[in-house]
This record gives C-alpha cells, structure tokens and sequence, in this order.
C-alpha cells in the first residue's frame, strides 16, 4: 500500500505524493528542495533562465550550439529540478494536468492549481462535477482499507493483498473465503488504484469468477470507479471479453455509456485494444450519447487501428467525418494514404452490408471500400476546387500514396475522378514521376492505361532545389533522369547482393527509356548531363560493390567446385570394391549399383568442371554497367544450378560407393546411409533459397512487373 511518507524516510530521497495530503507533502518537497540546493527552490518558484540573443534588435531564443557555460548552469538546475519533482510525484498524478507540464515551475503551479480545486481526493469522497461519470458524479469504492491508519493498513495486508492475488489467479473458492471475513471487501478499493475486486477479475478475465461475484454485489457496485474513473466494465471490453461484457450489462445495462479514463466511453477503449467485434458490439449501444468530439475520436481511432469496418459504418451514418480533421489536421483519406500494407487491419472480414463496388482487379477489401465512400462523399458534397484543397492540405496525399506505393488507395481516387492524373506537386511531378522515383511498377503501369496522354506527362520537367550554394537555384530533370537517379534504400534492398540491384535498376532504366521521347533521351539537365551520365554517376559506387560481391561469390564457388571435382575424380580411380585381379575389371561392374555410382561420379566431374569455367568466366568479366542488366546474372545462376547438381551426383555417387561397399556385412547400414544423403540436399536448397529467389526475380520476374495485371483507372458502376 502506497503511503505519503513512504519515500520521506531518507534524505537523498524526496517525499512522495500519492494523491492525498497535498499541503503536508507541499511543505515537506519544498524544504527537501531548499536542502538539496536553495537555487533549485528559486528556479521552481521563478521559472528557468531560457538562454536569449538579440537579432535585428528582437530577443529569441538560442539553440543548443549557441550555449554559453552560463547558460548550461541555468539548465542544468531547471533539470534537476524537473527531476526532483518527478521523482517525488506518482505517474498517475500527472494524468491530472490539463495539459503536459514543460518545466518545473509549471508542474508545481499546475499541481498546485488542481489540488486546490479538487481538494486533494481520496476514495470515499464523491468528486462532483466531473465528467467521466454520467451523472457528473465520481462513483469511487469504499476506502477504508487505504487509510493511513495502522488498523487499515493491516488489514490491507491480511484481506486485500491476497485477495487481489485470487482474482488474478481466478481462485474463487479462497477469494470467497477472505469476502466472509469482512463484508467491506466486496466493494471496497483494494489497490492503491482504487481498483475493487470486481475490476481485478475483469481485467484478468474470469467468467467464472466475476460471475459468482456477481451475486454478491449490488447494482451500484457493478458501477464502480477506480482512480482514474474507468468501471470494471471498462477493463472487461479492453480485453475483449464478450462473455463478461455480456453479464455485467446484464445487471447494469448502462455501463457501455459510463466514460472511463480520459473521459473516454467504454468503446474507445476496445478500439484503442485492438477489439474490433467488441466495438462493433458496442457501437449501436453508445452512439447515441457522442458529441461532436466523440464521433471524430472514434473515427480517427478507427482508422489509425485498421478497423475499417467499424470506420466505414461511422462514415455512411455521418457523412461529415469524411473531410474532418485530427488534431494534426490530416483527414482519414490522408492517414489512409500512408498505409504501406492493406492487410494490415484487426478486422479482415470483407463481407459487411451494402458492399460498394471497387476494382474488379484487386480484392474486396474494407480499407479500400473505406477510400472510395469517402472520396464520393467528398466529391458529392464539394466542389471540385474544394475536394482538391481537401486531399492536398496539409500535405497533397496523392504523391505520399506514390511514395509508399499504395495502388489501392490511388486506384479508388483516381477512378472516381480521372483528371486526377494531371495533378502536380510543388516541384510539377505527377504520380508517375513519383512513383518512378521510388520504383513503384504497379503505379507507374498508369501510363500503359491513359494511352497518348502519357506522351504529355513524360514530358513534365521536374524542379527540385539545388542544395549547392555554387550550383543553379533549381535543378532540372525529365522523367527519364528521376529514373537515372539510385533509387530508395528499402527498394534497393527487395533484392540481396550489389550486383543483383543494379540489375534491378538497369531495367528500371530501360523501361522507362521506352516511354520517353527521343528528345528526351538525349535531354540535359540543368547539371549539364544526359540521362545514362546521370545513370553512371550515381551507380557508380554501386557497381564497384556489385563488381565486389560478384567475385567474392564466384570465389568461394570456384573453390567449392574444385573440391568435388578433386574428389569424384579420384572416387574414379579408386573404385569401391577395387579390380579383380584375374579379369582386370571392377569386381561389382555387373550390379546395377555400381552403374549408378559411375554415372553419378561421371556426372559430378562433369557438372563441376561446368561450373569451374562459369564461375571464371564471372571472374574475368570486365564488369561493364550493362553486363549487370543480363549476362552478369545468368552466368550466377548457371554456375549456382550446376553446382548444386555436382553435389547432389557427388552425394548420390557417395550413397551407392558405400552400398557396393557394405551391402555384404549389413544391409541396414547402407540404406540407412542412402537416406542420409538427402539432407544435405535439402540443406544447400534451404540456404541458397533466397538468393535464387532474387536472381529470379532481378533478372527474370521484376521484368514482366511492367506488364500489368491488374488496372488502376476501373469504370464506377
């Protein structure tokens, strides 16, 4: 059990304000204070020194560079003050404070100006005009066992703290016992956070327990509040326990509008948690009691917490949330925009009631059902001039849906209004400037569908700031240059190996050379370079590291297939069970084991010399930029295939080397070693998994990404 002098009993510890007795904590944190150091006392009462300068005969603020050693000082005791407070301040007493408290002398005044008009709370006290209860009153549990009185505190000892252990542990038959012992217990705070024993079995989710609770306890009990007002009922839609849930509204059906913490209502707290069947359940339940500001909380939670489904059943009922703003002043379409992954929702159902038609191409998903109500509802009640300065402040969300590569999001909006396409931003980029800048396929395949209006995008000459103070103010660049440019970091890194990604931008390179202009091609830019001179300044680095990785592999092959050939080859001189000595032939050449092993030990000689030259051959390439583009890469997977072959005649040539060998003495020890030499197999095919998978994708797969399957402009029915 907390206690006010509990941390007061040390001088190097300050005294410890739990929430009660504020004028004798009061006076006791300000003389620790002064004790530690009097300058500490001045800074809490008189607020910092912020460290200022005069420019143009105006006083502002310095920046950290600019600190002088006086200025440090000052800083340093507004720290240690700040600190001193917080040590000496429970966490939850901060919840108090109206805003967050950014120095000391504002956490002391703040602190100062709440406990004055709160009276300094305590569980048995009904704190009115509050508005986390529906009747503007505090429903707090009986506090007696959270007195500071020494009878009070045994029994917290003796009752409470076990108790509070049973109903985590859901143990009713012990719990029943210590309830026998006072008739208190039942409703009575239990934890110093006001917490009754009905909140603890709630948020440990017993039904069994809270259920034989249940009938011991009257209606007003259900309604409990802990400290910081939440219900037990609270607890239980957190936790997504329908079954609790389902009794205490039984007895108290007015417990979903009971607001909790934060003066939030129960179903916030399901949606803040994840629930998402549990904030449908309670939505029809509560909506009649939101206001303005509820509906906009819920919704914007909604949508940052991927609960699609409940978001789109808020929008269709109010159609106002679909251009309303958070507190960052993004609308839903904005957040929605910034979703790298659809899938990523605690609600995956996509079967809701008056489904909306979206693109035939792509999966019914909620998120994008979500996009295209609200884009509708937004074009149907605004202008067009509005709806555009909706989706473009305050960032334009069209280029940060490119940027990310959400197609879905882009595809709802620019179906429903195709002149979206012709949008530009600050630096008059369209999307598919964007999207080529951060290799996007499924965005930039937009230019196969708009036909010859393509041939007027390309075109757009984009001007981004020069940050050379020697070079032009603006530097400008076609599409094709953007396409020169090294592409993002996470695009680069789809694929593993320096080599691998400049294949990958060699064919970005190229596909875009085919949509441009010949003009264009051969255009420069304000730099004074073409776009394939753009394109070999800025891979120049990596094609040195992709020449480096290169050989490095090629190296520790070459070296891997000269060891099997060393082996099989000598396994051929040396053949298991030798050569008669009568007939100068193998002894074991009629059975259809030894067939195999010297097709086999043929077959890995032959595979692994294969693979010696191809890998040499990697090795004395000149490393030219576009022998990245094909050859570089199939060489690497050829010698790759045939050394995995050499292994794998190598182990079969092994396996029946030692079944001629052994099959005599014991039959069992052969075959056991037959299926042995699978493992291996699978091991060299498991390792080396991912890189075939990006040497096929680099070089064969990432080709026909230009070759879209699905479209992004669809016809609104």
């Amino acid at each position: 059990m907390s206690n006010t002098m509990t941390e007061g009993q040390s001088t190097l510890k300050p005294p410890y304000f739990n929430g009660r007795k504020y004028s004798e904590w009061k006076g006791r944190m300000r003389i620790f204070i002064q004790s530690v150091d009097f300058k500490l006392w001045l800074v809490i009462k008189n607020g910092p020194k912020i460290p200022t300068k005069i420019v143009d005969n105006e006083e502002v603020e310095k920046s950290e560079d600019e600190y002088d050693e006086e200025d440090m000082k000052n800083l340093e005791l507004e720290a240690k003050a700040k600190n001193i407070l917080y040590c000496g301040l429970n966490p939850d007493v901060f919840e108090i404070f109206s805003e967050s408290p950014k120095s000391a002398k504002q956490i002391w005044d703040e602190l100062e100006r709440v406990m004055e008009m709160t009276g300094s709370p305590t569980p048995t006290e009904q704190l009115s005009n509050n508005t986390m209860a529906p009747n503007g009153q505090f429903n707090a549990p009986d506090g007696y066992f959270l007195e500071e009185t020494r009878e009070s505190l045994d029994k917290f000892l003796e009752y409470c703290v076990p108790l509070h252990k049973y109903g985590l542990e859901g143990n009713w038959t012990e719990a029943k016992v210590i309830l026998g012992q006072d008739d208190r217990l039942k409703h009575a705070a239990i934890t110093s956070g006001w917490g009754t024993l009905l909140h603890v079995a709630a948020g440990a989710n017993h039904v069994h327990f809270v259920e034989e609770l249940l009938q011991l306890l009257n209606d007003e009990h259900i309604s409990l509040q802990d400290i910081k007002g939440n219900t037990a009922f609270c607890f239980a839609v957190a936790c997504g326990n329908m079954p609790i849930v389902e009794l205490l509204m039984k007895r108290n059906p007015h417990l979903p509008k009971i607001r909790g913490g934060g003066g939030h209502t129960p179903i916030k707290f399901a949606l803040m948690q994840g629930k998402c069947y549990m904030a449908q359940f309670l939505y029809d339940k509560t909506k009649e009691v939101f206001d303005d500001l509820d509906t906009t909380s819920l919704f914007f939670t909604c949508v940052k917490t991927g609960n699609y489904h409940l978001a789109l059943q808020m929008a269709r009922d109010c159609e106002d949330l679909a251009w309303v703003r958070d507190e960052n002043q993004d609308t839903a379409l904005h957040l929605l925009a910034l979703n790298q992954n659809p899938m990523d929702s605690c609600c995956q159902s996509p079967e809701i009631p008056n489904p909306i038609k979206i693109n035939p191409g792509m999966n019914k998903l909620v998120i994008f059902q979500l996009v295209n109500h609200l884009w509708k509802t937004i074009l149907r009640r605004k202008t067009l001039n509005e709806a555009i300065a909706i989706i473009s402040e305050p960032f334009q969300l069209l280029f940060d849906a490119a940027e990310v590569g959400n197609f879905g999001f882009l595809s709802e909006l620019i179906s429903a209004h195709p002149s979206l396409i012709w949008e530009v931003d600050d630096k008059n980029q369209s999307i598919i400037h964007t999207a080529v800048s951060f290799r996007h396929a499924s965005i930039f395949n937009l230019v196969q569908e708009i036909g010859s209006q393509k041939d007027i995008i390309v075109t757009y000459i984009v001007k981004e700031n020069n940050p050379s103070f020697f070079l032009p103010k603006k530097k400008n660049n076609n599409l094709l240059h953007m396409a020169a440019k090294l592409a993002p970091t996470g695009q680069l890194e789809l694929v593993s190996g320096a080599a691998l990604q400049m294949c990958l931008e060699i064919i970005w390179f190229e596909e875009v050379k085919k949509i441009m202009p010949a003009s264009y091609i051969i255009m420069e830019n304000s730099d004074g370079l073409t776009a394939q001179d753009l394109f070999t300044k800025e891979h120049e680095e990596l094609r040195k590291k992709g020449e480096v990785w290169m050989k490095r592999t090629a190296e520790f092959c070459i070296l891997i297939s000269t060891v099997i050939a060393t082996a099989v080859f000598s396994a051929a001189i040396n053949i298991p069970g030798g050569i008669d000595d009568e007939t100068k032939k193998p002894k074991y050449m009629d059975q259809t084991s030894f067939l195999i092993f010297a097709i086999s030990d043929a077959a890995a000689f032959i595979s692994s010399s294969t693979a010696i030259l191809i890998f040499l051959s990697i090795l004395i390439s000149r490393y030219a930029q576009y022998d990245f583009y094909k050859s570089l890469p199939l060489k690497l997977i050829s010698g790759l295939m045939t050394l995995f072959l050499s292994i794998t005649f190598m182990m079969v040539a092994f396996g029946s080397a030692f079944f001629i060998t052994y099959t005599y003495s014991s039959r069992l020890i052969p075959d056991l070693i037959a299926v042995f030499v699978c493992p291996p197999l699978l091991l060299y095919i498991a390792l080396q998994f991912s890189l075939w998978s990006d040497i096929l994708y680099s070089t064969f797969y990432c080709r026909t990404l230009f070759r879209p399957s699905k479209r992004m402009i669809y016809t609104i029915m």
